[in-house]
């Protein structure tokens, strides 16, 4: 892909973007930001989950 078919397709992609109604994109952001996961996981991975489990399991044997 050359370097003004990549212009291209980004104007294209900007302009679609523009055309829709402020409802739409704001319905598809938060859309979008729901379906993320939690941050903790985002960003450490499985480990805050490890440690959870970790900590309830030792937390019922009480």
């Amino acid at each position: 892909m050359s370097l003004n078919d990549y212009i291209k397709f980004l104007t294209q992609q900007f302009v679609l973007r523009l055309d829709q109604p402020k409802e739409v994109r704001k319905k598809e952001r938060a859309a979008k930001k729901a379906e993320r996961p939690p941050f903790a996981y985002r960003t450490f991975g499985i480990v805050p989950l490890a440690i959870s489990l970790l900590f309830k399991k030792r937390a019922s044997k009480k």
